[in-house]
């Protein structure tokens, strides 16, 4: 009887070899075949009317990306257009008002960037897009956005890399 436990352990394990289990804690969910990605520089091309232009923020962005695909994905950067690729601009980094009160004074403020990025699987082109990424945070309108606006801008960053991090690899 020890045997036979012995004999049926040592077949089962040899039987799980063959089997291939990939787990993922980000969610990525990247074809094999797909090896090497690229995020190309997105330039701060906010037009008159979509607010203004934070000098920094471009490199900024484009780093977080990167960062972001290096910390949740197994793919190595390749040196000009990888396998799937990452380009776009900054087309909105804006301040509004939000909530108005009776006195015509607004109580709240909301702080609002937008990208767009076309994302370009060269294996799947199916898994391509050409998407705007919008997010915002409110803050109180007796404060100025430059007290502000470093935390305001982080947390929007990191929304807006998950979102397009879910949108070219996560496939729900």
């Amino acid at each position: 009887m020890k045997y036979f436990i012995y004999i049926t352990l040592f077949f089962f394990g040899v039987l799980l070899q063959g089997c291939k289990i990939n787990y993922s804690f980000s969610g990525a969910n990247i074809s094999p075949e797909i090896n090497t990605v690229s995020v190309q520089y997105f330039p701060n091309r906010v037009t008159p009317g979509n607010g203004f232009v934070n000098p920094d923020f471009s490199q900024v962005f484009t780093d977080a990306l990167k960062d972001k695909i290096k910390e949740q994905t197994r793919l190595n950067f390749g040196e000009d257009f990888g396998d799937v690729n990452f380009e776009g601009e900054i087309t909105m980094y804006k301040t509004a008002p939000l909530a108005v009160t009776g006195r015509e004074i607004a109580e709240l403020n909301r702080f609002t960037i937008t990208v767009r990025v076309k994302y370009t699987n060269t294996f799947n082109p199916d898994e391509s897009f050409d998407t705007k990424f919008s997010r915002y945070e409110d803050y109180e309108s007796s404060k100025d956005l430059q007290s502000v606006e470093q935390d305001l801008s982080e947390k929007i960053l990191e929304q807006l890399t998950e979102d397009i991090f879910n949108q070219a690899f996560v496939n729900w």
